[in-house]
């Protein structure tokens, strides 16, 4: 765990690898009510069947938020000392951006600005793509480069980073 509860977290893992439900779990040890921000949208039945299925599991006693572009100005927002805020996920926030045809640099640059200026706590959950064969087009090769260098960003600025495989973490920081 971070000290006193101030800073960033980093959770990464593959797709149904138990990221989110480790993400959770650390944030319920926080004193306050824990915050969670969605990053994802649903835009077909597959995706709506997903975000039931972590509102489901989650329950009380979370806040919750959705924020599918402005993460930092959300994080921002509801920062405050002794809060922790959950994150989930920075890939499809890249997918969002990349979607919105943003500046991802300048995004990626708001968003560790605000991990930088941290009052409280933030995890943030995420895919790991780049483990995978190289993708057979443009959009998806750039999709997994902006979320490598994001990656590498958060890692860097974060107290902890953790990967999660099959359900187990592995603490790569902190």
């Amino acid at each position: 765990m971070t000290e006193a509860g101030k800073g960033a977290v980093l959770v990464l893992g593959g797709a149904r690898s138990g990221k989110s439900r480790f993400a959770e779990a650390l944030a319920l040890m926080s004193i306050a009510p824990p915050h969670y921000v969605a990053t994802g949208q649903a835009f077909d039945d597959e995706m709506r069947a997903r975000i039931d299925e972590h509102r489901l599991r989650r329950g009380a006693p979370w806040i919750n938020h959705e924020e599918p572009l402005d993460l930092a100005g959300r994080i921002l927002d509801i920062d405050v000392p002794q809060r922790t805020i959950l994150v989930d996920c920075l890939t499809l926030w890249v997918t969002n951006l990349m979607m919105a045809e943003r500046d991802l640099p300048v995004e990626f640059d708001r968003l560790c600005g605000v991990v930088d200026g941290l009052a409280g706590r933030v995890i943030f959950v995420s895919n790991e793509v780049g483990l995978g064969i190289v993708p057979e087009n443009r959009m998806a090769r750039d999709f997994r480069d902006h979320a490598g260098r994001l990656h590498q960003r958060v890692a860097e600025r974060a107290a902890e980073v953790y990967f999660i495989a099959a359900g187990l973490p592995l603490k790569m920081k902190g």
